[in-house]
């Protein structure tokens, strides 16, 4: 959902530091790495260590290199195969990192067993969904349907929360921290309707191409 809104008000925003990056001879690609190496160094070494408002801040500063790079590859009118296999494949290794992060944590000084293992069906959910729609697209299928919570929900509920709740190194309330535990269990039920929503988009558009298939081949 966010992606349909909000994607195109950043692109609009983003356009003129993209074209300045251009100007100086910076490619896509490389946006694309450094913007992918510091959301995970953001996310592995502040997460785990329980400083989830430095954290936040860090990974935000890279996570735009998602929309920066796609940005400047139509300007310099490079859009590629590659570049969007790339720009696909960082994403998930982003956001691995990001609620890699967070179950470190709940595995060690959070000490708490069960939010380790949502943040890790987080982790996991996120990217199956992702796999389901390449997939489905894979076989010939339109896979028509976004879902209830996609990558930019994904990574917008849980940084919020995750911000926030480091607001307490800050003197906050320790109240303020229940926010992440909260988050992380919404992306997990989200995720969750999400996956199940393309699946049986798929197994409903499968469907409908394989009795379309013996027509077709009648006709002919």
């Amino acid at each position: 959902m966010l992606n349909k809104y909000a994607r195109a008000f950043f692109t609009r925003v983003l356009t003129p530091f993209a074209a300045f990056l251009l100007r100086r001879g910076v490619s896509p690609d490389a946006v694309t790495l450094v913007g992918t190496a510091g959301v995970v160094a953001g996310a592995l070494v502040f997460f785990p260590r329980g400083e989830f408002f430095w954290g936040t801040i860090t990974i935000t500063l890279f996570v735009f290199s998602d929309l920066v790079d796609g940005n400047m590859a139509r300007q310099a009118g490079v859009s590629s195969r590659w570049g969007a296999f790339l720009d696909s494949t960082l994403d998930r290794v982003a956001d691995a990192a990001i609620f890699g992060g967070l179950a470190l944590w709940y595995a060690g000084s959070g000490n708490d067993n069960v939010l380790c293992a949502v943040a890790i069906f987080c982790l996991a959910s996120g990217q199956v969904v992702s796999y389901t729609k390449a997939r489905g697209e894979a076989i010939g299928l339109p896979v028509a349907v976004n879902g209830l919570v996609e990558r930019a929900e994904r990574l917008v509920i849980s940084l919020v929360a995750a911000g926030l709740s480091g607001l307490q190194t800050f003197g906050v309330p320790s109240w303020i921290g229940v926010l992440l535990p909260v988050a992380l269990w919404l992306v997990a039920a989200g995720s969750l309707v999400t996956l199940v929503q393309r699946v049986v988009t798929v197994r409903r558009e499968a469907a409908e191409a394989d009795a379309a298939a013996p027509a077709e081949g009648g006709a002919a």
